[in-house]
């Protein structure tokens, strides 16, 4: 079943005609297409793509068959489209992407119909959260490129490099091995800075001594990847190798609990535990994980608050972490894919410590 026709077999459980999508992700998991500038319409029986005469051509070489495309232009602008093919649908109960549009578009688009749009976004969030075997497969990929960014930018990392030369680096590693882009701005800190979870690539030097974090990504064929691992460079003390094996062992725990069919704090719940018991446990602030696909950050989530049940095919990070502030801080992530007796890990790069001599 493809993507058109799960989101038609939802509009008949919802009870709507039609479903009208805005977002450019959201738009590419309906109709296998990313660029439109223009909408997505998918009713009971029928969907549309409206684009315009930057994309057209690829558009119809790309797109399914159950998709009819449309060009608009200045005689046939995009709203006339789009009414006639609600129309044609006989569309009563439209839905829409509440979380996409802002209160102003939303309003506009009302107007614009002459119709009343209904909260559809679960409709999307809902089947983007089970991945098929194509979109793991796309992630597989996406993660192997990254790896090999990794392993390659390991080997020129040396003190007196700055923090935003080691992301440069990462970047064009991935670029190199078949990257379209990144799947969010890199992290790379380095030092004290390392207890900042977001922390952001500067001019700070690598000094003998330090941790060096690095949290990155790419996209293939327009699914994300996403990794952090943290290294000693040239020594590690005492104290660094207690709290990276903390961080480990409770990412491993969460990785052990983590399977379909339960809510996301369950699996935070697990990791967090083992951080609680060693004495750290208000220096881990944020979740264990997110989900991921299209979006770096997608629905459900791995964390304390997370009461939605995980489905198969959910691709999570696991990546718990300490942030000693003012010290250091350590933080381990892997993605893994649920399936109903618990996950698979789609990250191969070793996370023993490591330490860059």
């Amino acid at each position: 079943m493809n993507s058109i026709a799960k989101i038609q077999e939802k509009l008949r459980e919802k009870e709507l005609d039609a479903i009208l999508i805005t977002d450019e992700k959201n738009q590419r998991y309906a109709a296998g297409f990313p660029f439109t500038d223009g909408y997505v319409l998918v009713s009971r029986e029928k969907a549309w793509l409206l684009t315009d005469s930057r994309y057209i051509e690829a558009a119809e070489s790309t797109v399914d068959s159950c998709v009819t495309v449309q060009m608009f232009d200045r005689q046939h602008n995009r709203l006339s489209l789009l009414t006639a093919a609600l129309k044609e649908a006989k569309v009563s109960r439209l839905g829409a992407e509440e979380q996409k549009l802002n209160h102003g578009e939303y309003l506009e688009l009302e107007k614009a119909l002459g119709m009343s749009l209904l909260p559809a976004q679960e409709i999307l969030s809902g089947l983007r959260a089970a991945k098929c075997d194509e979109e793991i497969e796309y992630m597989r990929q996406a993660q192997r490129i990254s790896e090999l960014a990794l392993e390659e930018t390991l080997q020129v990392i040396k003190p007196g490099m700055t923090e935003r030369e080691v992301a440069a680096e990462l970047v064009y590693r991935m670029l190199r091995h078949g990257s379209e882009g990144n799947s969010f701005d890199p992290i790379v800190v380095t030092g004290t800075k390392t207890s900042l979870p977001h922390g952001v690539p500067g001019d700070k030097v690598i000094r003998e001594g330090d941790l060096l974090t690095m949290d990155f990504g790419c996209l293939k064929n327009g699914y994300c990847s996403d990794m952090t691992r943290t290294v000693a460079v040239g020594q590690a003390t005492d104290e660094m190798k207690n709290i990276y094996a903390i961080v480990l062992k409770a990412q491993l725990a969460g990785i052990a609990a983590a399977r379909a069919g339960i809510p996301g704090k369950e699996i935070d719940g697990a990791a967090r535990k083992v951080i609680v018991a060693a004495g750290f446990g208000q220096y881990f602030g944020h979740g264990f994980g997110h989900s991921l696909g299209l979006d770096i950050h997608e629905a459900p989530s791995a964390n304390p608050s997370g009461e939605a049940l995980m489905p198969v095919g959910a691709v999570v990070s696991a990546e718990p972490g300490i942030y000693l502030p003012g010290k250091f801080g350590v933080r381990i992530e892997d993605v893994m894919v649920l399936n109903e007796t618990g996950c698979e890990v789609i990250t191969k790069a070793p996370k023993e410590q490591l330490i860059i001599l």
